[in-house]
């Protein structure tokens, strides 16, 4: 299977209905009030974590998702239906971000976990809402408020219990293969891993694991370089690190050189990572080679309070030893608390929605942002006097003449707010 983890679409919930404006007409009612009922609320775009996926690939060919609008309101008071959720199921492991502000909206680790991504627009309300003492007949209604839209990039960091971590070539996949039912390709060249495979190893007849072979890590890595980014990214959700080395050297490395500067990239792209336990594993001992190696890695075990296992992953010597002490530490594993490196989810209701800023673009005109406003702007029918003249009555109650003033506008200046724009006057 094709192993798509990094991709970017675009989500944009539904649009609340549209309000009324209607009266009752009634035989024997000569004087029917307002009866305009509220719109229905748009769809929300919901993210739901199902066990069913494993990749990003299905976000390849289908990279925008709309939620449904809501009803509008009818006459005698009848509200707009809601709209159903608009739901997009992701892979567990999926962290979603907003593509512009690299802001972190959720991160998806459960099946069955839901997060809100973009919420629906709340529907618009009848003329029927705003009779009062002063107005017993009001002729106007809300449209529905916009629902949100966002462009996104979705990250799918692996759910493995072990990762397998190394230079290129020192036998991670030939370890894979020989502990679980996962093939991965194996050949005599550097980067044959190009993606993550993961394998279901078994400990005993109840209890298994997930070990995942990621792409070889090199020098520079933490800086981007090689397959660096896309490698770290996934050792990230790994309980334990198994570091595989080569003992013979046969490619004239040094193993004991390939664990330090190995760390160096861990610690650089995350002080979390370099925490994660580790076991140090001397891959290739078959080869006569690895006689003059093994005793340093020994030795650099015990400097580094490291288990130590000496394996050959061709003929299997020491492997079964290997798999059982591992499944031993998982069985014994206690989750971290969370440190709060980046747990900032998305809430909607964070931002103060009464908060208006004024700022001007390169034409020099006034840009008014602000949640409630933009809201406002959206939501009023300009085409109505009533309607305007609300709009009118909430502008001077948030002294937005003041403010313009203060900032030096004049007569016959342009002022955007969301969608709308017009000249100012006095």
């Amino acid at each position: 299977m094709q192993f798509i983890d990094r991709t970017k679409i675009s989500v944009k919930a539904g649009d609340g209905g549209h309000g009324k404006s209607a009266f009752r007409r009634e035989k024997f009612v000569p004087k029917g009030g307002p009866s305009g009922g509220d719109g229905g609320r748009g769809a929300d775009v919901i993210f739901v974590v199902d066990q069913n996926m494993n990749t990003l690939l299905d976000f390849r060919y289908h990279r925008k998702f709309k939620g449904e609008n809501g009803e509008n309101g009818d006459i005698k008071n009848q509200y707009g239906h809601n709209a159903p959720p608009c739901i997009v199921k992701v892979p567990p492991g999926t962290v979603v971000r907003d593509e512009k502000t690299g802001e972190l909206l959720a991160d998806l680790t459960e099946i069955g976990q839901q997060a809100v991504i973009a919420r629906g627009g709340r529907g618009g309300r009848g003329n029927a809402k705003f009779k009062n003492a002063a107005n017993r007949a009001p002729t106007f209604a809300e449209f529905g408020e916009p629902g949100e839209s966002r462009d996104l990039l979705l990250e799918l960091k692996l759910l493995a219990d072990v990762g397998l971590v190394g230079y290129p070539s020192v036998g991670k996949s030939s370890l894979v293969a020989t502990v679980s039912a996962a093939r991965p390709e194996i050949a005599d060249y550097h980067f044959t891993t190009i993606t993550p495979v993961l394998g279901v190893v078994q400990t005993d007849y109840e209890k298994s694991f997930v070990m995942a072979d990621i792409p070889g890590l090199i020098e520079g890595a933490a800086d981007g370089v090689g397959l660096g980014h896309d490698f770290l990214r996934h050792v990230e959700r790994t309980k334990l690190i198994l570091h595989i080395v080569d003992a013979s050297g046969i490619e004239g490395r040094d193993p004991v050189e390939d664990y330090r500067k190995i760390n160096v990239e861990l610690k650089k792209y995350s002080e979390k990572i370099a925490r994660r336990t580790q076991i140090l594993v001397a891959n290739k001992i078959d080869l006569p080679e690895s006689a003059e190696h093994l005793p340093r890695l020994q030795k650099l075990a015990e400097e580094e309070g490291l288990a130590f296992f000496q394996i050959s992953a061709a003929t299997r010597a020491g492997v079964d030893d290997l798999i059982s002490y591992v499944g031993k530490w998982l069985d014994e594993y206690v989750e971290e608390p969370e440190t709060g490196e980046e747990t900032a989810v998305y809430d909607a209701n964070v931002e103060d929605p009464d908060k208006v800023t004024i700022s001007r673009n390169d034409a020099g005109d006034f840009i008014i942002s602000g949640k409630s406003l933009e809201k406002l702007v959206a939501m009023t029918n300009f085409s109505n006097d009533e309607a305007v003249r609300r709009f009118q009555y909430i502008w001077r109650l948030k002294n937005l003449d003041e403010k313009l003033k203060e900032r030096g506008i004049k007569e016959g200046m342009m002022v955007h707010i969301g969608e709308m724009e017009f000249e100012y006057r006095e």
